[in-house]
């Protein structure tokens, strides 16, 4: 399952960071070679830079790539790791779940609520928020994932 998800985030990934590209190479040359800036293409790029962090999180999440903060020294982490990699585990998921998806859920609602739309796409911006809570709802998929990985590990050993 990991693995289908994985495909499908590198898929989607490719796809925004394309659309990102050809938006910026369109506002550059309309702006600059016929003087006359397009409306829609700084908002596909902004747009397309909140998805590509957003869904960009979930896939490092997913990859195991993400940032680590070495605080607590190698050699008690290689003691139990299990316990140390339920500790990461837990705080990934609680953050991911409470500001994330819970989070994500109360603005997408929100906007949703006060029918509010883009300023030149007019797209509903619930739709552009939905991205928070669905990568949340991943990040916590590969975090609890990731754990039980270990603790499978750990327990063969």
């Amino acid at each position: 399952m990991r693995a289908k998800i994985n495909n499908v985030l590198e898929k989607l990934l490719l796809f925004i960071i394309t659309v990102m590209l050809l938006s910026v190479i369109w506002q550059v040359i309309s702006r600059y070679l016929l003087g006359s800036p397009s409306t829609l293409t700084d908002e596909i790029a902004s747009y397309a830079l909140i998805w590509l962090g957003l869904y960009g999180a979930a896939y490092a999440s997913g990859k195991e790539l993400h940032l680590a903060i070495d605080l607590i020294p190698s050699k008690v982490v290689s003691r139990n790791p299990l316990i140390y990699s339920g500790i990461v585990s837990f705080a990934i998921v609680v953050f991911a779940l409470l500001v994330m998806v819970i989070g994500g859920m109360r603005l997408c609602y929100l906007t949703y609520l006060l029918e509010q739309r883009s300023a030149a796409l007019e797209i509903p911006l619930a739709f552009v928020y939905s991205a928070l809570p669905v990568s949340g709802l991943l990040i916590t998929y590969y975090s609890l994932d990731s754990f039980f990985m270990t603790r499978r590990k750990t327990l063969k050993n």
